[in-house]
């Protein structure tokens, strides 16, 4: 059996070699930054729009989510904010359906919001824990109950990804919340995948390794350090908020149409060896 075009065709055929984004409507959550920094939010909304989607911009304060915005209009790309704390139901909730009411569909999510405090299981504070288990689990929970029916019915199926942390496969230690949560991650997407491919829902982590965005310079990161990460990778350089932007618009488009319930590294090799001695 062959269609012309039919991606469901038995017989292999060419691939049409575009973005699979064009006129599609994708929210990212935690899409802004510190000043003009790529941050792997923003670096995902700029390469979407960038591919020919929408953007919905989640951030909890206007600015930072506002500048990304305006990134992608000087580019000529179609993006607009939507405020929110994706730790909160009723708000992700609202984010949905203000992103129906203004677009008209849903396509694609980008849960990408995470917190890390220190702690082990003798120091962590409880209160902490619940407040992280909240912004880095359970947000990516509200904002996908949400986001599956809307895009099933305006769309007729979708793409998810949950961002994660190479701190769930190799633990720096002192982190014992950021490495419990981003563990958390793959463990529901996979779940996720299960459940939604029935609803044409795919489900996707990325895990991202050592990056270099505005959260790590706005904290003080020194040069050493920089020299440190970069060296700790097998390709001896580290990331940036653009690779992370890759990843997440390569799963959320067409182009990988054949991929869920996939928990990729992108970490520069960092996982698979150990520090050098």
């Amino acid at each position: 059996r062959k269609v012309e075009g039919d991606m469901t065709t038995t017989e292999p055929q060419m691939m049409v070699n575009d973005t699979g984004l064009a006129g599609k409507v994708v929210i990212v959550t935690g899409g802004g930054a510190f000043d003009d920094g790529i941050s792997n939010g923003r670096g995902a909304s700029i390469l979407c729009a960038r591919a020919g989607a929408k953007v919905v911009v989640v951030g909890r304060s206007v600015g930072p989510a506002q500048k990304t915005v305006d990134m992608i209009k000087a580019e000529g790309g179609e993006a607009c904010v939507i405020t929110g704390d994706v730790a909160r139901e009723a708000d992700c909730k609202s984010i949905i359906e203000q992103t129906v009411a203004k677009y008209g569909r849903v396509d694609g999510l980008d849960n990408n919001v995470g917190e890390s405090s220190p702690g082990t299981v003798v120091t962590m504070d409880m209160d902490k824990y619940r407040e992280y288990m909240a912004m880095n689990v359970e947000s990516q929970i509200l904002m996908s109950r949400y986001a599956i029916p809307a895009m099933v019915e305006t769309a007729g199926g979708g793409a998810i990804v949950n961002i994660s942390s190479v701190s769930a496969l190799r633990p720096k230690g002192n982190a014992l919340i950021y490495s419990i949560t981003k563990g958390a991650n793959i463990s529901l997407t996979h779940a996720m995948a299960v459940d939604h491919a029935k609803d044409n829902v795919r489900v996707n982590c990325v895990i991202i390794g050592p990056v270099y965005t505005p959260t790590v310079y706005e904290r003080g990161m020194t040069e050493e350090r920089r020299k440190q990460r970069a060296s700790a990778s097998l390709l001896k350089i580290e990331g940036t908020g653009w690779d992370t932007g890759q990843m997440v618009r390569f799963l959320l488009s067409d182009q990988a149409r054949f991929v869920t319930g996939q928990a990729i590294v992108v970490d520069g090799g960092v996982t698979l060896i150990g520090p050098e001695r």
